[in-house]
């Protein structure tokens, strides 16, 4: 059983997964795309009211997956409206932790935390050679748009209306 928490993204325990995270795409990073931009979110931006972290524990206790929503700059709603947007950053789960729906787990956390914190909807980047967690985010309901953002590591842009 996963145990996710909501903690501090400044604890120990967070750099530890998120430099374990980093670590594994930059050695996994395609090389026809160029060197990898190891860049860390700062953690004041997964502070309530414009954001959380959370951390995923296996049975023992352990960390083994992680995860943060931030507010962003909103977007005009397709109804014309403000889309208030929140971005889904640093999923990682352990290589210990795969195959266990810890990354589900993160999600589940991360996507209520955005609704709470008022998310019209989540949005979030990644690149298409990660595709076990593409699959994951259209099964989750995120569905592909342009890109709102910079990243030079990301192919793929998604969003999803919060319900």
């Amino acid at each position: 059983m996963v145990t996710v928490r909501i903690v501090p993204a400044d604890l120990p325990e967070v750099d530890d997964l998120l430099d374990r995270y980093l670590d594994e795409r930059e050695a996994t990073f395609p090389s026809a795309q160029g060197a990898y931009s190891r860049k860390r979110t700062p953690a004041a931006e997964f502070t309530p009211p414009n954001g959380v972290f959370v951390v995923a524990d296996d049975d023992s206790g352990a960390p083994v997956g992680c995860g943060g929503v931030r507010r962003i700059a909103d977007a005009t709603a397709d109804d014309g409206g403000v889309d208030v947007r929140f971005e889904v950053k640093h999923v990682f789960v352990d290589p210990a932790g795969r195959g266990r729906r810890v990354a589900s787990a993160v999600m589940d956390a991360l996507e209520t935390a955005a609704a709470d914190l008022g998310a019209t909807s989540i949005v979030l980047d990644t690149n298409d050679s990660l595709v076990a967690a593409g699959a994951m985010y259209v099964s989750r309901g995120y569905r592909r748009v342009a890109p709102y953002n910079d990243n030079p590591n990301a192919t793929a842009w998604f969003r999803r209306p919060v319900d």
